[in-house]
C-alpha cells in the first residue's frame, strides 16, 4: 500500500469507515492500487453508472417518446417510460405536438405484460415520499412526475398581493386537492402532500421567493391521463394491462379491447437524443432520469418494464465479464440492497472508454468545478471525470482522471459506514486523487 493510500485511509473521518479503493492504469495497463477492491459495497448514486451503460448501449441516439396506433375514431397510445414529457427543462416537446395535432380520443396504454414495477424501487426510504429525488417511477411519466410550487411575497403593504401568493407552475385543474395549513407561527415554505392521496397541504413561509418539487401518485397511466386530458383540452383515457389477445383481422372499438404492443405496426415519435437525458442525470445526479432509462432500457428488449429482467439481461450478457457479479436493485441508487465492487466500476469505466469512446464520456460525465463536482477539483479543472455517490453514511467516486504524463487511470473509491464529516471524507479522497493525477 503507498503512503498516499495508507494517508487517505487513516483520516479520522475514513479510519473507522469500510473503505475499498482500485485504481488501473489505462495507458499501461497495469494495476496501480487495489484495497478490499474486491468487496461489496453500497454504491449510492454511482449505481447510475449502470444504468448509464444501460442506455447508451441499448437505447440509439433518440429517446423513443411514444410508440402508437390509431383507429378511425381513437388513437392508441403505448406507453414507453419517456421521462422528459412535458418535463419543465426540456422546452422542445414532439410527443406532445403530435397529440395536439389530432382529434381523436386518445388512450394511454400498457400493453400486456408492460408494467410489471412498483412506483418505488425495493429497499427505498418509505418517508422519503415527499421528496423532489424521490419521484415515483412509472410507464407514462409526464411534468417529471412532479409539481412544481412556488411562493412569490410582495413586501409592498399596498399591493394586493401584500403577504405570500402560492402558485404552481406545472399543473393544469385535475382532480386533486389542495389545502393551507392554519399554522400561523413564522415558518419557512413547505409542501406536504399525504402519503397515500394527491392532497397537498402548503404551509407559508417568510422566503420572497421560493419553490419545492413534490412528487405525486402516478397510479400507473391514471395520473398522466388526468392531468394530459385538461393540457390538450381533449378526451383521454387510460387502459392499463390490458390482457385481450390479438387476432387477425382484429378490429378496435373505442371503449373496448387495444391491441398487443408487439403483434402489429407501429408508428413512434422521438422525443430527443439520449444524451440530453444521460448529461443531467450525470451532473445532477437525476434519480428519476436513471430508473426510467432502465425500464426504457426493459421496454426496448423485453417489452416490459422491469427491473429485475432487465438487469439479469445485462448481468448475463454484455456484463458477464464483471469482476464479481454484483447485487443490482434499482436504477438510481437510492437502494441499499444495490452492492458492488471497486472492480467492477473500473472495469465498467473500461468498457464505456472501449465501447463509446472517451470523447462522448467526457461530455456526460461531470468535471471539476462542474455538476456534482462542483465544489471540488476546481484547480486545474479538466483532468478528472467521474460520478458522485451519497447516502448516508456512504460516500463513492468512480471515473477517469488524466494524468501529468498523460495517462489515463480508471478508479473507483468507496467509502461505507462513515460516521463523521461527509466533507472531511471528500477531501480526504480529493487529495488521493489529485496524488494519483501528478504521480502517474
Amino acid at each position: 500500500m503507498s503512503p498516499q493510500l495508507q494517508q487517505m485511509l487513516s483520516v479520522k473521518e475514513m479510519s473507522t469507515a469500510f473503505v475499498g479503493v482500485y485504481v488501473y492504469d489505462d495507458s499501461s495497463k497495469k494495476e496501480i492500487a487495489s484495497y478490499q477492491s474486491d468487496k461489496y459495497f453500497v454504491p449510492a448514486s454511482n449505481t447510475k453508472l449502470f444504468s448509464l451503460y444501460a442506455g447508451m448501449k441499448y437505447l440509439g441516439d433518440s429517446i423513443e417518446g411514444i410508440s402508437y396506433t390509431q383507429v378511425d375514431t381513437a388513437l392508441f397510445v403505448f406507453a414507453m417510460g419517456d421521462p422528459t414529457f412535458l418535463h419543465p427543462d426540456f422546452q422542445s416537446q414532439p410527443v406532445f405536438d403530435f397529440l395536439k395535432k389530432t382529434d381523436k380520443k386518445i388512450y394511454l396504454v400498457c400493453h400486456a405484460n408492460q408494467w410489471h414495477e412498483k412506483p418505488w424501487g425495493p429497499g427505498w426510504a418509505w418517508d422519503d415520499y415527499n421528496d423532489d429525488y424521490a419521484v415515483e417511477r412509472s410507464p407514462f411519466p409526464i411534468y417529471g412526475n412532479f409539481i412544481r410550487w412556488t411562493q412569490q411575497k410582495s413586501e409592498n403593504k399596498n399591493d394586493a398581493a401584500f403577504g405570500p401568493t402560492v402558485s404552481v407552475s406545472s399543473l393544469p385543474e385535475v382532480p386533486w386537492k389542495v389545502r393551507y395549513s392554519n399554522d400561523s407561527l413564522p415558518k419557512t415554505f413547505q409542501v406536504k402532500r399525504l402519503m397515500d392521496s394527491n392532497v397537498f397541504i402548503i404551509r407559508a413561509g417568510n422566503e420572497p421567493d421560493i419553490k419545492q418539487d413534490v412528487p405525486f401518485i402516478t397510479n400507473d397511466l391514471q395520473s398522466a391521463a388526468e392531468l394530459l386530458r385538461d393540457t390538450l383540452g381533449k378526451m383521454v383515457y387510460s387502459r392499463n394491462r390490458t390482457n385481450t389477445p390479438m387476432t387477425s383481422g382484429w378490429k378496435v372499438q373505442p371503449e373496448g379491447s387495444v391491441p398487443e404492443r408487439p403483434d402489429i405496426n407501429f408508428g413512434t415519435i422521438y422525443s430527443r437524443p439520449v444524451d440530453s437525458v444521460f448529461v443531467p442525470m450525470m451532473y445532477n445526479s437525476d434519480n428519476f432520469f436513471a430508473e426510467q432509462t432502465l425500464l426504457m432500457v426493459s421496454e426496448k428488449q423485453l417489452f416490459t418494464m422491469n427491473d429485475d429482467s432487465i438487469t439479469a439481461v445485462l448481468l448475463n450478457g454484455p456484463l458477464a465479464d464483471l469482476p464479481q457479479k454484483p447485487s443490482w436493485a434499482d436504477g438510481s441508487g437510492l437502494s441499499r440492497f444495490n452492492l458492488f465492487t471497486p472492480q467492477d466500476f473500473v472495469s465498467l469505466l473500461i468498457k464505456f472508454k472501449n465501447e463509446f469512446g472517451m470523447d462522448r464520456m467526457k461530455r456526460i460525465l461531470p468535471t471539476g468545478g462542474k455538476g456534482t463536482l462542483k465544489n471540488y477539483y476546481r484547480a486545474d479543472s479538466g483532468y478528472i471525470f467521474a460520478k458522485t455517490g451519497s447516502l448516508n453514511n456512504v460516500l463513492c467516486l468512480s471515473g477517469y482522471i488524466y494524468t501529468k504524463n498523460d495517462h489515463l487511470l480508471e478508479f473507483s473509491i468507496l467509502v461505507n459506514n462513515h460516521t463523521g464529516s461527509g466533507s472531511a471524507v471528500r477531501h480526504a479522497v480529493e487529495n488521493y486523487v489529485e496524488f494519483l493525477r501528478r504521480n502517474n
